[in-house]
């Protein structure tokens, strides 16, 4: 027999004590929660239990008798209210926001819509009962103890980041299995994990895994929202990569990648859900208390500020919706093993309550948080809202996907004027970005690519987006690419053509791992990997995104990628967790850093004002006692140029990295050593990397 008591209003959510569950979800306006039981494939509920209790804008109430397993949801009343933002309808079934496991997908239709959609008037309410097509919380057993931990957290100074999806990498690999491919489990197959570690990545960061759902939109056109930003739970997996299993095939993914060095890092969506603007679907969040979890118009509580372009803004000011953002990552920190998160469109995190402070009391609660400040915190630093572009704004504590480098690595190799001076102070660090707020050069997380754009083979292949298969004329996607196809637009025979799409591959991604900062590789460039000039393929699920594991048209790409990362992980000056300032060492007569032209002269305030020029050096490692210092060469031009090598503290420059010699080529044998004074020959679009004799220790 099902005995209903109080029960408690902490914690949130449905919790199995041994005996019974305890509910508590948190609605400052509702005026009555019923919760709703389901049996297995039923469309309908089988009991209805109206909560008893409510404390400090908690419902709460604890039911005797239910066991791990059992399938829930609620109905929430309230007002219909939708110029005061209340858009309670108790016809509609609503997603628990801590259910831990989901069952079932949303079906879409007419009913999962509170008002009458399409009517004359949109305030209209919708009575039609939504449970049929939704899907539903899982009650769990309890929450797996914090797992322990397998070694320190590797420094963000040692850190090489794959930026993944966890159905692209494992879909197609030959060595898994069927029930592996496409799902968490993949993830933990050696075959997998050799490649990563063959790379040299220490840091797998996966795009959403929180359950998210498929816009109705792609699904009338036969599309799937595939990289997944789109979420309606922030504490459930998503159930498409269980593979018939359960979240422990994920506990057990982290945990093999951990047990390899290799950390998980998710990529969140804290900015918006799938409920979209007052015309979305409700779902769980604007159904539960509208008013509380989302950002209304000040001026017209019907409408949603949008400051994501996904219709809605979730309410992080709110203290309860605050609380459920910290309880998530704490949740998927202690419970799953994940070391760190990429937080999209984070700058409508620190929106306090409309405009961005780094001073918002969301990033204060997370510095203050003893398991939150431990982890790695990335943020996409933007959103598009007014003044929602804050690269360099983030405090102490957080890395920032630099969106400048990327843009000015790409301009610099496609020739473009003016670019020389801006990507130096990528290669640096970009400590004009960074420094104001007193972070180091580990602030700024470096690429060439990510998910959103182009890859990099398509960025060396296409000058134009491609879209047309996501079903939107080709109007998706961002323009301004900064990319060339070095004379024909796509695929090619065209044997010069491809060897110079090889070169500038290799010449950016050395840019990558040689900057100052952390590396971030986007799955698959080591395979040349094309989404066919799709610069936003967020709905492609298939070969289109997918790693082809079988062919490969540049294949020494990998070991190169693999030699990259070794010479970074041997080399200190590549991995300082301080600016190079420009400032003469002590003892030394040298600088932290020194900007060479062709000549071995120092460049001047001429030099870096010359818009043409395209070939520059960069010397470091005279402030690292005992280092060997380190001399990169770059020529962007389209024609060789000669470089006199600058004094050494004594022997000769030897060549150890030339993007214009094949894998396996060893550069000492192809090069040889040069004496100070003495000159090489650079190639068109090359990056040579020489190192000299160990700087002197400091004295004094």
């Amino acid at each position: 027999m099902i005995v209903i008591e109080e029960g408690l209003p902490t914690p949130l959510g449905a919790h199995f004590d041994g005996r019974g569950v305890n509910f508590a979800l948190f609605s400052q306006h509702a005026t009555a929660v019923d919760l709703c039981l389901f049996e297995p494939g039923a469309r309908y509920e089988s009991r209805t239990i109206r909560l008893p209790s409510r404390t400090d804008d908690i419902v709460h109430g604890y039911v005797h008798g239910l066991l791990p397993g059992q399938l829930y949801g609620y109905r929430v009343s309230g007002p219909w209210e939708p110029a005061a933002g209340h858009r309670f309808n108790p016809a509609k079934l609503v997603l628990d926001p801590y259910a831990r496991e989901i069952a079932g997908r949303i079906r879409w239709h007419d009913a999962l819509y509170g008002h009458r959609r399409g009517g004359a008037r949109e305030d209209q309410i919708d009575r039609r009962d939504s449970a049929p097509f939704m899907p539903r919380g899982v009650v769990t057993r309890p929450d797996a103890p914090e797992p322990t931990p397998l070694a320190a957290p590797r420094p963000l100074h040692e850190t090489v980041i794959y930026e993944a999806h966890v159905k692209a990498l494992t879909m197609t690999h030959p060595a898994l299995s069927d029930a592996e491919r496409g799902t968490y489990l993949g993830l933990a197959h050696p075959a997998i994990i050799e490649h990563l570690l063959k790379l040299g990545v220490t840091a797998l960061e996966l795009l959403p895994i929180q359950a998210f759902a498929d816009d109705r939109f792609l699904v009338e056109k036969g599309l799937t929202n595939f990289w997944g930003y789109q979420p309606f739970n922030y504490f459930a997996p998503e159930p498409r990569y269980l593979g018939g299993g359960d979240a422990s095939a994920l506990r057990f993914a982290i945990r093999e990648l951990a047990a390899a060095g290799i950390e998980t890092l998710i990529d969140v969506v804290y900015n918006h859900t799938a409920e979209g603007d007052h015309l979305g679907p409700t779902l769980a969040f604007r159904g539960i208390d509208n008013a509380s979890y989302y950002k209304l118009d000040p001026e017209d509580r019907r409408r949603n500020i949008d400051c994501t372009g996904c219709g809605n803004t979730l309410n992080v000011a709110h203290p309860r919706v605050m609380r459920m953002v910290l309880d998530s990552l704490r949740h998927w920190v202690t419970v799953y093993g994940v070391a760190g998160f990429r937080f999209d469109l984070a700058s409508s995190l620190g929106r306090a309550p409309y405009d961005f402070s780094p001073e918002a009391p969301f990033f204060q609660a997370v510095q203050q948080d003893p398991i939150l400040s431990r982890v790695k915190l990335i943020a996409e630093p933007w959103d598009i809202g007014m003044g929602g572009y804050r690269l360099g704004g983030y405090p102490y504590g957080w890395s920032e996907w630099n969106d400048q480098f990327r843009d000015n690595l790409r301009g610099f190799w496609r020739g473009d004027r003016g670019t020389l001076a801006k990507l130096t102070q990528g290669l640096s660090g970009s400590r004009e970005i960074f420094l104001p707020s007193g972070r180091s050069p580990l602030a700024s997380i470096n690429f060439v690519a990510s998910h959103d754009g182009f890859t990099l083979a398509d960025a060396v292949a296409y000058e134009e987006k491609h879209n047309e298969p996501n079903g939107e004329g080709n109007r998706d996607g961002h323009g301004h690419n900064l990319t060339s196809n070095y004379g024909i637009e796509g695929p090619t025979d065209d044997a010069e053509i491809l060897g110079v799409r090889a070169r500038q591959k290799r010449n950016m991604l050395a840019c990558v791992f040689f900057a100052q900062g952390v590396p971030m590789l986007l799955m698959g460039d080591e395979r040349s990997r094309t989404q066919n000039g799709n610069n936003n393929a967020y709905c492609q699920d298939n070969a289109a995104s997918w790693i082809d594991w079988e062919t490969d048209p540049d294949p020494a790409l990998t070991e190169f990628v693999a030699n990259l990362a070794a010479l970074r992980r041997v080399c200190r000056s590549l991995r300082r967790r301080r600016f190079l300032m420009g400032a003469e060492v002590e003892g030394t007569g040298l600088k932290d850093v020194h900007w060479l032209s062709p000549d071995a002269a120092e460049m001047d305030g001429a030099a870096w004002a010359d818009g043409e020029r395209q070939a520059f050096g960069m010397q470091m490692s005279n402030d690292i006692a005992g280092s060997e210092r380190v001399l990169i060469l770059m020529n962007a031009a389209t024609s060789p140029c000669p470089f006199a090598l600058p004094p050494t503290l004594g022997g000769p420059w030897r060549p150890v990295f030339d993007t214009t010699l094949p894998v396996g080529t060893v550069p000492e044998g192809s090069r040889p050593a040069v004496e100070a004074g003495g000159t090489v020959d650079l190639p068109a679009r090359a990056v040579l990397v020489l190192k000299g004799a160990p700087a002197l220790p400091h004295q004094g």
